[in-house]
C-alpha cells in the first residue's frame, strides 16, 4: 500500500504578497494530493483570516473525510495551531503541549490513523505533527517533552509512526536525536550521506529545510521533493514537502 504524507506550514493561508488566499493552499494540496496532509499555522476564528475555521474549510473544499485540530496559540480574537487532514479514518487524537516555561505556546498533534485500501488490510499508523520554537534551547527542551509524552512513549519501534512539521531547526541539530537515539529516518534529506535537508524556507527562494518528516516502523521511502507549483512561491513562507511511502 503507497501512501502520500505532506507537511506544510501554511502561514494562516496569508502569502508573502501578504493576501489571505485560501484558494492557493486549496490549489497546492489539491494537486499534490496527500492521503494525510499534516499543516502548520491554521487559524480559527482570527479575523486576519476571514473569521474561518481554515481547517474545517480545507477539509471540506478537498473532500477530506477526516481532520483534527490541536489549537496551540490564543489571539484577541480567534486562535491558531496544527491541522492533520485525512483521507482514512482518525481513531484518536490529542494535543501534546510543548510550551517552555513563558515562551509562546507550541503543541505537538497526535492522531492515530487507519490506513486501508478498499481491498486491503488496514494498517494503523501514529502520526505527531509539530511546530516548534525559534531557539535552539527551546527545541531541544520541545522535543523531550515529546519523547516523554505517554502518546510516544507507549509507541513499539516496529510499529509505523511518522513525526514531521516545521522544526524551525535551521543546522538540523534535531536529527541525531531522532535516528540515533528513537530510530527513526529522515525522509525530507538529499545528497549521498543524506544529512542535507530538502530546502523549504523562504518559499521563494529556500535556504533553510526547516520542514521535515521522519518516520520509523514499516514504511518504505519511496521519494521526497518539494512543491515546484509556482504559486506554491507565494501562497505561504514555506514550501510544502511530499513524501511517498510504502506500507509494507
Amino acid at each position: 500500500m503507497q501512501l502520500r504524507i505532506v507537511s506544510y506550514n501554511i502561514h494562516r493561508a496569508i502569502g508573502i504578497d501578504r493576501r489571505f488566499r485560501l484558494d492557493r493552499i486549496v490549489s497546492i494540496l489539491d494537486h499534490v494530493q496527500p492521503d494525510v496532509a499534516l499543516l502548520q499555522e491554521v487559524d480559527s476564528g482570527a479575523p486576519r483570516s476571514g473569521g474561518l475555521d481554515l481547517a474545517r474549510e480545507l477539509a471540506g473544499l478537498l473532500g477530506y473525510a477526516y481532520y483534527a485540530v490541536g489549537h496551540n496559540v490564543n489571539l484577541r480574537k480567534g486562535r491558531y495551531g496544527n491541522a492533520t487532514l485525512s483521507r482514512f479514518p482518525i481513531l484518536r487524537e490529542r494535543n501534546i503541549d510543548l510550551t517552555v516555561d513563558s515562551r509562546k505556546r507550541r503543541g505537538c498533534q497526535h492522531t492515530r490513523i487507519e490506513a486501508r485500501k478498499p481491498t486491503g488490510r488496514a494498517h494503523i499508523i501514529e502520526v505527531f505533527n509539530l511546530h516548534l520554537g525559534l531557539s535552539a534551547r527551546e527545541r531541544q527542551r520541545q522535543i523531550s517533552l515529546l519523547r516523554h509524552s505517554r502518546e510516544f512513549m507507549d509507541l513499539d519501534q516496529a510499529h509505523a509512526c511518522l513525526v514531521g512539521g516545521d522544526f524551525n531547526d535551521w543546522r538540523s541539530q534535531l536529527r541525531p536525536i531522532f535516528t540515533e537515539e528513537l530510530g527513526f529516518q529522515c525522509a525530507t534529506s538529499r545528497g549521498d550521506d543524506r544529512k542535507y535537508p530538502l530546502r523549504t524556507f523562504p518559499a521563494f527562494s529556500p535556504t533553510g529545510g526547516l520542514d521535515k518528516i521522519f518516520f520509523r516502523g514499516k514504511f518504505r521511502l519511496l521519494e521526497a521533493r518539494t512543491c515546484h507549483l509556482r504559486i506554491s512561491r507565494v501562497a505561504s513562507d514555506h514550501l510544502p514537502v511530499i513524501v511517498d511511502f510504502e506500507l509494507q
